[in-house]
């Protein structure tokens, strides 16, 4: 594209350079907007980093805390409180040992009385069989005998019915 004559004339080397300056100061707002983004960018980098390291910082002194003091006082007084418990539950124990051989020696007592009551009814039923064997024994003889009585009695009642039966 060719530049008009009239234009040719305004347009000299030196005025295109000012011209392009002029409107990059004036319009061009990049270079500005690129310096105060590098600045922020800068700045909260900055801050952060500082803002994080105080973190760490704390983080560091508490962790530092903990190590020296904290898990010193805890694992002494779990070791304390473990022994304890350790103690209680020995007693316990020993307690509850003491009880279940009581509680066995109970059970030994009384099952020794019931064999020995068991023993005793087995020794009291035999001899309670042993003499109605002998009454009943007894009974049958004296049944037997009385049969034999009535037997006796009654042929000689039949021998004097036949005497008055013969006249």
């Amino acid at each position: 594209m060719a530049v008009p004559r009239q234009l040719q004339a305004l347009v000299q080397p030196g005025v295109v350079e000012d011209v392009g300056e002029i409107y990059s100061r004036l319009l061009d707002h990049r270079p500005v907007i690129q310096g105060e983004i590098r600045y922020f960018v800068k700045e909260f980098e900055e801050k952060r980093g500082l803002r994080e390291l105080r973190v760490l910082e704390n983080l560091k002194n508490t962790i530092f805390e903990t190590n020296e003091h904290v898990f010193p006082k805890c694992e002494q007084a779990m070791h304390d409180n473990l022994n304890e418990a350790f103690k209680r539950l020995q007693a316990a124990n020993d307690m509850i040992h003491r009880l279940q051989e009581r509680e066995h020696e109970e059970r030994k007592r009384q099952m020794d009385k019931l064999m020995a009551r068991e023993e005793k009814r087995v020794a009291r039923s035999e001899e309670f069989l042993k003499e109605q064997q002998n009454k009943r024994a007894e009974v049958d003889e004296e049944h037997r005998k009385a049969m034999e009585r009535l037997k006796e009695q009654y042929s000689e009642m039949e021998k004097e019915l036949a005497k008055y039966i013969s006249f």
